[in-house]
């Protein structure tokens, strides 16, 4: 579309119980920002509608509740339907009313947009067959366990987000700023959105090609089976995982995933997951006034005697001469794999 368009753009925003209000903020406000002149906010060049089920406010996953403006019923038509996700373990998810309107946006003009885990509610309402989509790597799992039919050729767990023609799917957090900044170039001049970013003291948007920031130790071109049982790993970081449930949950027997660890990482499986964890610990050693014991639970070592065995054979040090010799605020990507 050319760039200086007049016509305003619809969004219709559709915000999912406990949906992460980053992703939302992130979205609307480069909206607001790009939508007009000097620092009135009014919705000239786009307009934006929160709309629902029902006006009963939707409580994000920090408790904060907004209300939407209107109902489904009554929403009109939009350019854009951006389904806002967040929390899968918590309280209820998309609703029956909720999936037949993203299945009727579905049958319209409108491009369908899901952030953070909008994709899960997508996919529910069946309107994602042939389509390659974004999945944050934390819910990768969750998402094959969810939907085990699924393509994974169309699954993309290392980019920031996904443009396949009326399908936009973005993994969340800040990413909901750099999908926002891409739909808007579509329509816009790039000065505007980049004015718009520049405000909100983004530097530039990243492209949709632009990885995930992946959890430590996890390597772009491990195969898939490693690359989803680390994940498993590090999901499962304080309650670890067995061996047997760990090759169960990526359709592999102990003996295969045993294999294609020490293949791919040199690594039994067990060692790799050590090591996730004491770097872990690592971490929280240098970033955090937590103590040795707390750490030790919650990095999934049975007391903190049993984290200090462990950390002197990796570090050669206990974990508290470890801590005082260290300046704070370690990264933990940044902890060297012994």
């Amino acid at each position: 579309m050319t760039s200086g368009a007049t016509r305003q753009l619809r969004f219709g925003i559709v915000l999912l119980p406990n949906f992460t209000l980053t992703a939302f903020s992130g979205f609307v406000d480069l909206l607001r920002l790009a939508s007009d002149e000097g620092d009135m906010s009014r919705p000239v060049r786009c307009s934006w509608t929160i709309i629902g089920e029902s006006l009963v406010p939707v409580r994000a996953s920090c408790g904060i509740q907004v209300t939407p403006w209107t109902t489904f019923e009554d929403a009109g038509t939009f350019d854009y339907v951006v389904v806002v996700g967040g929390l899968l373990h918590s309280g209820p998810s998309a609703s029956a009313a909720t999936l037949k309107f993203i299945r009727a946006a579905a049958e319209t003009s409108a491009t369908l947009v899901g952030i953070c885990t909008g994709v899960f509610a997508l996919m529910r309402a069946e309107v994602m067959d042939g389509y390659r989509m974004c999945v944050s790597w934390f819910h990768y799992w969750d998402f094959v366990e969810r939907f085990p039919g699924v393509d994974e050729r169309n699954l993309i767990a290392d980019r920031l987000f996904v443009i396949d023609r009326r399908r936009i799917t973005c993994s969340g957090g800040r990413a909901s700023i750099d999908v926002a900044a891409a739909i808007l170039l579509r329509h816009v001049e790039a000065t505007i959105v980049q004015k718009a970013l520049r405000i909100l003291l983004v530097d530039d948007a990243q492209k949709g090609n632009a990885p995930q920031p992946h959890p430590p130790g996890l390597e772009p071109a491990t195969h898939p089976k490693v690359r989803r049982a680390i994940l498993l790993m590090e999901q499962h970081i304080g309650h670890p995982l067995s061996l047997a449930e760990l090759a169960h949950r990526v359709e592999m027997s102990v003996r295969q995933l045993e294999r294609l660890f020490a293949a791919e990482t040199g690594k039994s499986p067990h060692a790799y997951g050590r090591q996730i964890r004491i770097r872990m610990a690592s971490w929280l050693l240098t970033s955090s006034d937590r103590t040795v014991a707390d750490i030790a639970t919650s990095c999934g070592f049975a007391d903190a005697s049993h984290l200090g065995r462990e950390f002197r054979k990796a570090f050669g040090e206990s974990p508290n001469v470890y801590r005082t010799a260290r300046p704070p605020l370690v990264e933990p990507e940044r902890v060297a794999m012994q």
